[in-house]
């Protein structure tokens, strides 16, 4: 009788550590949801609009920016089983994978490395890490990784416009 004691307790042990786990990607998912709208802010001292947009029935966020340059890059977050991923079509013509994990205050969701598609022949989106400061202000810090191994990126200081 003890030793089934001690396997139901192992098993219930699992299972909440399992519910835990997913409770903390689908917190950074749904926080991540309160930042649809229009932005607009500064990034590398020139301006920047970013417009968030849920999307597919509440099932992906759709981040995209635009700068002063030709670049417009495109960014998917997502719920995928128990993980916060974050796919960034990149101006370098590859589609690296992230995934997310929140602070423990629940005010910071930072995304790390976790695979690319596509050629790195020019390097790759490494991180991104999402500030949230209040309603209407958050910052974005996007970090790249040069083919040669060099890291550059920025941050994006943002205020809600709508």
């Amino acid at each position: 009788m003890k030793s089934h004691r001690f396997m139901l307790f192992v098993v219930l042990m699992a299972l909440s550590t399992v519910a835990f786990a997913q409770s903390g990607a689908q917190k950074s998912f749904d926080k991540l949801k309160t930042l649809a709208g229009s932005w607009d802010g500064t990034f590398d001292g020139g301006p920047v609009h970013i417009s968030l947009r849920v999307t597919s029935m509440g099932n992906a966020i759709l981040h995209e920016m635009k700068g002063g340059g030709p670049e417009n890059p495109i960014t998917l977050l997502y719920m995928d089983g128990d993980r916060l991923l974050l796919t960034h079509y990149c101006d370098a013509g590859n589609r690296p994978r992230m995934v997310g994990t929140i602070s423990p205050d629940g005010k910071t969701i930072t995304f790390n490395f976790l695979d690319v598609a596509g050629s790195t022949r020019e390097g790759h989106m490494q991180s991104a890490v999402f500030n949230l400061i209040d309603a209407d202000h958050h910052s974005e810090t996007w970090n790249f990784a040069m083919a040669d191994g060099k890291q550059m990126g920025g941050l994006l200081d943002l205020k809600r416009t709508k």
